[in-house]
């Protein structure tokens, strides 16, 4: 008999990566800000996650894994192919993300949509006690609420989208788009991470399907689903002890050695992925170089570029793309032995991210578009000896927060030129104000504030709504 759960976590993974042993299968904690946000939460909870396990087939029974009850949902590869890499992040993550890259639409994606949706909403309906509070995260499952309310009237649901959440015009593109706001009107609760897109979700509930609404709760057949702005945020005080340490000190110190002891280190961390202006950072670099307001080996970048969707056709081509610039940057102005541009195409361990944060003079962040981007936040929290500076794009979640940044618009290559120049030739004073100020706002808006905020919104909807 299934375990019941008054708690129910729903995203596309689980919170662990299968390890294959020589003593058979093994489970370990999944790196990423999803795993880091919730699992604290699912624990005090003694709550179920449901989710993909990461291996193509049959999904292993249920089992626990550091206080949480995990769930494995089924993926074929066909299902992977077309629900995942098809509808998911060929179609719905490029419109989501101003439609940077055009969306693809097709048929056989959007039923596979649809099936593998019901799937986790089974799952998750399986797992819930009755009156259990399940939340559902992210665009891979934005039909689950609906498909959960229909099966389980007796459950409150929430829902957070991590990603931005497009205007109607954007999103009046989409085939599936009546579908997938009703999937989402199914939750009790909306969660975004900025107003605006808040806003945007409501606005599209009256134009798409004619529903009243007051302030941001619209009424859908005498039920009140709210919408709301809850911006994510990380631990900083687990980023400031690891940052502190002795080892991560010596690193940063060896790291800087390793490039040479430029007078500026630049740095860059992204999936490699084309909302993430990477190609648009390297070009303002460039033209910083060509024009001699920055010299090598005086000023190298660093640019790690984290694999990501590699059998996406977009993927493919942004990485020639990229790895095409940085091979430009480099036969124009690297010096023997010393590159200017430093390309890591690789994963990195959290320590090692923490030595490079604290290595680099600047840290530039400068999406085309992004809900959130916790790497800004990292920065800002690694850097306890108050130094460095954070050139962040207008058009990341994280702009709204972090307003002591050097901020600038990715698309105006202009204007990330000048922000950079500005964080480089910032002055020690006002260099330590704009940083521990975005330090001290962090700690008070942390990961754990942005779950409970988010929890205590949701249960309050079960007297109120």
């Amino acid at each position: 008999m299934t375990q019941r759960n008054a708690f129910v976590i729903v995203a596309n993974r689980l919170p662990v990566d299968e390890e294959i042993t020589a003593d058979g299968r093994r489970w370990r904690a999944s790196p990423g800000g999803l795993v880091t946000a919730l699992g604290p939460v699912a624990r005090a909870h003694r709550g179920a996650w449901v989710g993909w396990g990461g291996t193509v087939g049959s999904a292993p029974e249920p089992f626990d894994h550091d206080g949480i009850r995990l769930h494995p949902v089924e993926l074929s590869a066909s299902d992977i192919e077309c629900f995942y890499e098809g509808e998911s992040n060929s179609t719905i993550w490029p419109l989501y993300h101003d439609a940077v890259e055009p969306p693809a639409f097709d048929r056989r994606w959007r039923d596979a949509y649809r099936t593998v949706n019901g799937r986790f909403a089974d799952a998750a309906s399986s797992v819930a006690a009755h009156g259990a509070t399940v939340w559902v995260h992210d665009y891979q499952l934005q039909l689950v609420p609906a498909m959960l309310r229909a099966r389980r009237p007796d459950l409150r649901i929430g829902f957070f989208l991590h990603i931005p959440f497009p205007p109607i015009e954007l999103f009046m593109q989409m085939p599936l788009r009546a579908e997938i706001l009703r999937g989402l009107l199914g939750a009790d609760l909306v969660g975004f991470q900025q107003k605006l897109a808040a806003q945007n979700f409501v606005r599209l509930a009256r134009h798409l399907l004619g529903l009243r609404y007051s302030g941001t709760t619209i009424d859908v057949d005498g039920r009140g689903v709210k919408a709301g702005a809850f911006p994510i945020s990380i631990d900083p005080k687990e980023m400031e002890q690891l940052a502190a340490t002795e080892e991560i000190r010596t690193r940063a110190r060896q790291i800087r050695v390793e490039l040479g002891n430029p007078k500026t280190l630049i740095l860059g961390v992204d999936r490699l992925d084309y909302t993430k202006g990477i190609e648009l950072r390297l070009g303002a670099f460039r033209e910083l170089l060509e024009d001699g307001t920055l010299t090598v080996p005086e000023t190298t970048l660093v640019q790690v570029a984290t694999p990501s969707r590699e059998r996406v056709e977009h993927y493919e081509l942004l990485r020639t793309r990229v790895e095409r610039e940085v091979g430009r940057i480099n036969g124009e102005f690297s010096r023997v032995g010393i590159p200017a541009v430093h390309y890591l195409h690789q994963s990195y361990s959290r320590a090692e991210l923490a030595a490079l944060y604290c290595a680099a003079d600047v840290m530039m962040v400068t999406p085309l578009r992004d809900g959130m981007n916790l790497v800004a936040k990292e920065y800002v929290a690694a850097r306890i000896d108050h130094g460095g500076a954070l050139v962040l794009s207008e058009f990341a979640g994280a702009a709204a927060e972090l307003r002591h940044a050097f901020l600038c618009n990715p698309h105006d290559p202009d204007a990330v030129k000048e922000a950079l120049v500005r964080a480089i030739t910032v002055g020690r004073t006002d260099g330590r104000r704009r940083m521990q100020t975005m330090q001290r706002y962090l700690r008070a808006h942390d990961v754990d504030r942005w779950a409970r905020s988010f929890i205590e919104t949701l249960e309050a909807r079960e007297t109120n709504g």
